[in-house]
């Protein structure tokens, strides 16, 4: 193990248990401490989860956020903990924060059996595939919902993403385009109706018939709409 340093945490799940004449702290600093000093690593910091369950998942214990934001700033990246268990009993929020502390680069090392984190039992390998399997499938919904999102502002707007349109930019310009459009102009006399007024587009260059369709566009719509209700 390349690691010469590394913080120690504790917890215990019942208050039962806390106290300067209960043996479960002493006893876990006892099994830390002798790996610790078995292997050459300097223990900078011990942590502490006083009367914390198993089951509480690692976001929510004061004593092991004060950890990762020390972490943060020491350099350290490497957790001792007596067993497994200490760090969590149930197995998901084991497999969650292991997999938490590893993506951050922090090894974490239960010192009754340093490859705990690391063993690919059944059980270890049929959570992980579920993690994996909620993550994509979240993902995927987060993809589906924005996709939506984007279609239905698309029919609301005529516009969802890229860059600005005229419309956005210079609406007034853009309701001149449509009132020479709704009487009658075709789209290249409108394009020269306003390079005579001096109106020109983002380069300096007189509108392409192109450009003025693309601000007709939803007006165009509108129009035609309009047209078939009459003929109906």
């Amino acid at each position: 193990m390349s690691a010469t340093k590394a913080i120690a945490y504790y917890r215990t799940s019942s208050a039962t248990n806390v106290g300067t004449d209960k043996d479960s702290l002493a006893r876990q600093k006892a099994a830390v401490t002798a790996y610790a000093k078995a292997h050459g690593i300097r223990i900078v910091h011990e942590a502490y989860d006083a009367a914390v369950s198993g089951a509480d998942p690692i976001e929510a214990r004061p004593g092991f956020l004060d950890m990762l934001a020390l972490i943060a700033g020491n350099g350290v990246r490497c957790i001792l903990v007596e067993t497994a268990n200490r760090f969590a009993r149930d197995l998901i929020v084991q497999e969650t924060g292991w997999r938490f502390l590893q993506a951050k680069g922090i090894e974490l090392i239960a010192v009754d059996s340093p490859e705990a984190f690391l063993a690919d039992t059944p059980t270890a390998v049929l959570i992980r595939q579920i993690l994996g399997a909620v993550s994509q499938f979240e993902k995927a919904s987060l993809v589906a919902k924005l996709k939506v999102a984007r279609v239905r502002k698309r029919q609301q707007t005529g516009k969802c993403e890229g860059r600005k349109g005229y419309a956005d930019t210079d609406p007034e310009l853009v309701n001149d385009v449509r009132n020479m459009r709704r009487s009658g102009q075709r789209l290249e006399q409108i394009a020269t109706t306003l390079q005579a007024q001096g109106k020109l587009n983002n380069v300096g260059r007189r509108f392409a018939p192109a450009q003025i369709a693309r601000m007709l566009r939803p007006e165009d719509n509108r129009i035609g709409r309009q047209a078939r209700a009459a003929h109906a």
